[in-house]
């Protein structure tokens, strides 16, 4: 966590119209203060750059750590521990910049200064003598939607451990927001979890931590080594200090409650009017990262490969595929205008086939079957909890042809030999 004061009142405006207040610090000798923040390193770092855009009058000011830390009845920090963390990232910066090269900036290096050994839940609590806590969760629990399904799994069991000790445990979490363009839809992936009670912006007030028993700081967690090394959910268990290898299998299910979610009419009519034509088959063939993604024009090839031999089948997509003239195939593009459309879409479909994408974190919720085609990602890791899901491995056999560090297309051999020879027909297997 990094604690910090402001020079200058500002709001800043989430993308779903929350407003986040800073005020210049007032009665500075009193250190349980309204006016004194808290947030994650990322989310610092995006306030200062921030702050450099609007004006040179508007400054973030860190405060050391330990002053607030050491406060009575500051809140106790369960799991691996991040204890003075911009102190210690400020002093590993400096080890990292020598006179051959500079890697002070990459936080994948400045991790391995921070603490990730191993600490057990029940140790913390068992001290406690109340019935009741509220913990605060600080910053985001994964970045991309994938994780943060995963990461929700191990939420759910943190509660469930907590639960064990406590008659009431209430989890807050705050996101990332200072230049979180993907604010609104991680607050409704959070939002819609029953074990979860309230998902706020941060930075959050020094004076506010102090009304939670404990906390759990989610600082530059994505960079940790078990991070990578882990799947997601046993990663997020490790953080939390619960031993995720006594931990059964069944018990690592993920969940996603859309009871609060209401889909438009006309989504719900489509769906209707699809599922008389046959089973539906979802194929989402693009990713964020081109390496995942099919190319167009193969995406469109599979597509007319499956119109060809799923007779029974209505295919649908949620993106858009070009080159398609077939009414067995229908573009719901229209209706995903948000994560929870999408997720709606996904729940409604009979089977998916889809790159390493979100889909198949999502799709586990339902129990739908689905066929994942990875290319540079672990899929055991990835699909480890996964009992509806089965991978196919598409190897990247590109070539690159410059000596320098960049990545030109042009530059690229075979980049896409590997997808012109999907066997659509051993998918099809795979499905059955």
């Amino acid at each position: 966590m990094v604690i910090f004061r402001v020079t200058e009142n500002i709001n800043i405006k989430t993308t779903d119209g929350t407003l986040v207040s800073y005020v210049k610090l007032k009665n500075p000798s009193n250190l349980l203060n309204d006016t004194l923040y808290i947030t994650t390193y990322e989310d610092f770092q995006n306030l200062k750059q921030v702050f450099t855009q609007i004006s040179e009058k508007y400054q973030a000011k860190v405060i050391v750590e330990k002053r607030v830390r050491t406060l009575e009845y500051f809140p106790k920090e369960l799991g691996i521990q991040n204890k003075n963390e911009f102190l210690n990232i400020t002093n590993s910066k400096k080890l990292l910049n020598t006179k051959i090269k500079d890697y002070s900036d990459n936080l994948d290096y400045v991790s391995l200064f921070l603490d990730n050994n191993q600490v057990f839940l029940e140790d913390e609590i068992k001290n406690s003598l109340k019935q009741d806590i509220k913990l605060a969760i600080i910053g985001n629990v994964g970045f991309d939607i994938g994780e943060m399904i995963a990461s929700c799994t191990a939420i759910r069991i943190l509660y469930e451990e907590l639960k064990k000790k406590f008659k009431t445990v209430k989890i807050e979490l705050f996101l990332n927001s200072s230049d979180n363009k993907q604010f609104t839809r991680d607050r409704q992936i959070f939002s819609n979890q029953y074990f979860i009670s309230n998902v706020s912006a941060l930075s959050i007030s020094v004076k506010k931590l102090f009304n939670y028993d404990y906390f759990i700081d989610t600082s530059l967690v994505t960079k940790q080594a078990y991070y990578k090394e882990l799947n997601y959910v046993d990663a997020w268990l490790y953080k939390f200090g619960i031993d995720f290898t006594k931990i059964t299998e069944h018990r690592k299910y993920n969940t996603l409650d859309l009871s609060k979610y209401k889909p438009s009419k006309s989504l719900v009519e489509k769906f209707e009017e699809l599922k008389l034509k046959g089973k539906i088959l979802l194929f989402h063939p693009y990713s964020a990262d081109v390496k995942r993604s099919i190319p167009k024009e193969i995406a469109s090839k599979i597509v007319k490969e499956l119109l060809n031999k799923l007779n029974d089948y209505v295919i649908v997509s949620a993106l858009n595929i070009d080159g398609i003239n077939d009414d067995a195939f229908v573009s719901v593009s229209n209706y995903s205008k948000s994560f929870l459309d999408f997720a709606y879409i996904v729940s409604n479909v009979n089977n998916i086939i889809t790159v390493d994408t979100s889909t198949y974190h999502i799709s586990d919720v339902f129990f739908i079957p689905t066929i994942v085609l990875f290319t540079n990602e672990n899929p055991l890791k990835r699909i480890k909890n996964y009992n509806y899901v089965k991978a196919v491995v598409v190897n990247d056999k590109s070539k690159n042809l410059s000596f320098f560090k960049f990545d030109e297309n042009s530059l690229v051999l075979n980049r896409f030999e590997s997808w012109q020879n999907i066997k659509i027909d051993k998918i099809i297997k795979l499905l059955d």
